[in-house]
């Protein structure tokens, strides 16, 4: 008769006990969603983390970008920012960005990609790789739109210093850097200067980068190689990532990483060199570029189809180690509030 009460005893049968247990899985899945404004601050906090170590990468990027490689390689143009002091030009504006474009990057896209999941059993791996790609769309589209002002800023910031001293800017910081560019060059509309690119590039980025690290570590996941394989009896859901789970999202990213430098690579040469290009200097005077498609143009034609490539080795090295601690802060910090993954 025991092998009969057992089962009885945990099928809910309209009683209070059933009405009990329906309560507390629907607040367990309220309490799992932390609110929007929440999810950007920790977006912005584990982005400004791993700003403080890759920015000098940052910096090497954008002047090789806006040189096309040609001058000089990726060595000589750091071994030249580390003489002149500048490797660090612009960490302002790189902490801002964090607090524009970084907080709504990955908070949207955390809250977006967990209101999903709980269509689709709660699981991220059941979310179609489609959606994810949209959601790491209109993350990246609403905070590069955001953040371009703080990216004109970081670009200006971390280029000038390799100007001839005649050309320089000499921003005394981030504030000065964007007051001027309002003063100096149109107002306020000027923050925008490279929106098109710059949007363009976030777009394509946080649609390989966010999507991308979901859609990897879901695979990667399915291989059992990354888990103990311990579960529990009552969710299925495996109790002690290998590692804490770092393991996982270290090769995740990394992948992710890698396809989206490649899509967005093209984008980021065309913004840099917008955003960072001389202003006319009299009334009547053609800007050097009228607008993206003229950059891209201009481009090829005096360098070659490769400059679309320029800077990608540094973007490369800097993305992936900037991914993987952004990321794995990110989703360490939520996972520590709701007991569930951000990614």
């Amino acid at each position: 008769m025991s092998s009969f009460s057992s089962p009885t005893a945990t099928v809910p049968m309209g009683g209070s006990d059933g009405g009990k247990i329906s309560s507390s899985s629907s607040q367990t899945t309220e309490a799992a969603v932390i609110p929007l404004p929440l999810r950007m601050v920790l977006g912005a906090l584990s982005g400004m983390g791993a700003a403080s170590a890759c920015h000098p990468l940052d910096v090497v990027r954008v002047r090789l970008q806006t040189t096309g490689g040609s001058e000089h390689g990726v060595l000589r143009t750091t071994l030249l920012a580390y003489q002149q002091g500048s490797l660090y030009n612009g960490i302002g504006a790189a902490y801002l960005r964090q607090w524009t474009y970084g907080s709504c990057r990955m908070g949207i896209y955390s809250y977006l990609l967990e209101r999903t999941k709980a269509k689709h059993g709660g699981s991220a791996e059941n979310v179609p790789f489609a959606s994810k790609l949209g959601m790491g769309m209109i993350s990246g589209g609403i905070g590069s739109f955001v953040g371009t002002p703080s990216e004109l800023a970081l670009v200006r910031l971390t280029n000038d210093g390799k100007l001839p001293e005649a050309e320089r800017r000499n921003y005394k910081g981030v504030l000065d850097c964007l007051r001027r560019i309002a003063l100096e060059e149109g107002g306020l509309s000027a923050w925008w200067t490279g929106a098109t690119p710059t949007i363009l590039r976030a777009t394509v980025l946080s649609a390989c980068l966010m999507g991308g690290t979901s859609q990897a570590k879901g695979f990667l996941k399915s291989t059992g190689r990354f888990e103990k394989q311990q579960q529990d009896q009552n969710t299925g859901d495996h109790k002690g990532d290998w590692l804490g789970g770092v393991p996982l999202l270290f090769c995740s990213t990394l992948i992710s990483s890698f396809c989206a430098n490649i899509v967005a690579n093209p984008f980021d040469v065309v913004k840099s060199r917008m955003q960072n290009m001389p202003q006319p200097t009299a009334p009547g005077i053609e800007p050097l570029y009228r607008g993206s498609l003229d950059c891209l143009q201009k481009s090829i034609a005096s360098e070659g189809i490769m400059v679309l490539s320029s800077g990608f080795l540094p973007a490369f090295v800097k993305l992936a180690p900037y991914t993987v601690i952004s990321l794995t802060l990110v989703d360490k910090m939520t996972k520590a509030i709701t007991g569930k993954d951000a990614l």
